[in-house]
């Protein structure tokens, strides 16, 4: 049972370029959104599509692989944990953000628009 905690599993299409960065310590960690969509029927009978955004963040050689074979809008599952941190803005206030740490991923299809 172990292996089911802190377990998120997303398919959904990137919001943008994996943006990599390369740190002082020479690792490699990409960031990117993750939109996800449900569709449900309102009262009224009519479609409703929600979407979620999601931050993911990447390590290493996955990192560099999802960011040369995927683009805005490609579709891509993930799989990862949750995870929460803080950070103070350039104004010195206290933000929080939840986080997908991704440890797999699988490249879905083609990127929305037909291409």
């Amino acid at each position: 049972m172990n292996t089911l905690r802190n377990k998120v599993q997303l398919i959904g299409h990137l919001g943008a370029k994996v943006d990599l960065k390369t740190l002082e310590s020479g690792k490699v960690v990409g960031h990117v959104s993750l939109a996800t969509n449900e569709t449900y029927k309102n009262q009224k009978g009519e479609k409703v599509t929600e979407t979620t955004w999601h931050n993911l963040v990447i390590w290493g050689k996955q990192a560099e692989i999802l960011s040369k074979y995927t683009d805005k809008g490609s579709e891509v599952g993930v799989e990862g944990k949750l995870t929460n941190r803080s950070y103070a803005d350039k104004n010195g206030e206290k933000k929080y953000i939840t986080e997908v740490v991704v440890s797999d991923f699988l490249l879905m299809g083609k990127k929305d628009g037909g291409q």
